[in-house]
């Protein structure tokens, strides 16, 4: 016989699976998500890449993950984050050359993405990386205190080759919410990004925003699997990154033209004692 106990986390799983699963969402629906900018920003400044940016240059982005970035789930390539990631960004950026290339790869934890950091990220030298992880150990074993010494040799890694950084942490799902070690995941990433002063997208408390939002005619986000993501939920995961991606990048702009604004005019500088400056 079950315990009271685990009938009743069984009973709260299948509430949250009821409300967050189910089939795929057709592509062409509206999204119908969004969140609080407290939930969705990216700090700090991702310089490299908001220089690249500012001057017209092509920018190249690598998303490293899981199945949650191969697009398990989805209902074609084109549908996973990576892609729509691309997607989103030429909207914002049209006048901009953007590549999203996808080196996810299903059923793999923070050991092995490390182990292709050369191979599938730093060879394609990118200006941003997305390292979505966490999930895959959280399903495996109930310890994943080791795992926080793994990302910070990672992000290490990764920044020492000029490449700006962002964390996406695990996805709120039925089967992550079960296993005991997805708070500390969360923890330990959370707390890697901020002793390493890169950026950190919350995908967790996003999704968990969403599942607590009203109820509406919008498909799920979660399949019926209790854990990969649906069409939509791929879609408002891309649209989300994306404007907090270009609101990092406008931040970094416009703090970068104060500066120079403020350089410019200062005593002493050539401009305030009448020289003449080349445009």
């Amino acid at each position: 016989m079950m315990r009271p106990a685990l009938l009743g986390l069984a009973a709260g799983l299948a509430v949250v699976a009821a409300a967050i699963g189910g089939g795929y969402a057709d592509p062409a629906a509206p999204a119908r998500c969004g969140a609080p900018l407290s939930l969705a920003a990216i700090e700090p400044a991702l310089t490299h890449s908001a220089t690249k940016i500012e001057r017209g240059e092509k920018l190249t982005i690598v998303a490293i993950g899981s199945s949650s970035t191969s697009g398990s789930g989805a209902s074609a390539p084109n549908l996973a984050y990576p892609a729509r990631l691309e997607a989103e960004l030429h909207e914002r950026f049209p006048q901009l050359a953007i590549t999203v290339i996808n080196r996810g790869k299903g059923g793999e934890d923070a050991a092995m993405e490390l182990a292709r950091f050369d191979r599938d990220v730093l060879a394609e030298q990118p200006d941003l990386v997305i390292w979505q992880l966490g999930t895959n150990a959280v399903l495996r074993r109930d310890d994943v205190s080791g795992d926080g010494e793994l990302i910070r040799r990672g992000v290490e890694q990764l920044a020492s080759a000029g490449s700006d950084v962002v964390l996406m942490d695990m996805q709120y799902a039925p089967r992550v919410l079960a296993r005991p070690g997805h708070l500390i995941m969360e923890r330990l990433i959370t707390e890697a990004a901020a002793g390493t002063h890169v950026g950190l997208f919350r995908r967790f408390e996003l999704m968990q925003y969403w599942h607590g939002a009203p109820p509406g005619e919008a498909a799920p986000m979660i399949g019926a699997d209790g854990l990969h993501m649906t069409d939509r939920g791929y879609h408002c995961l891309a649209a989300e990154l994306a404007e907090s991606l270009a609101t990092n990048w406008r931040v970094h702009r416009d703090t970068a033209r104060r500066a120079r604004t403020a350089a410019f005019s200062a005593p002493g500088s050539r401009a305030a004692s009448g020289a003449a400056i080349a445009p």
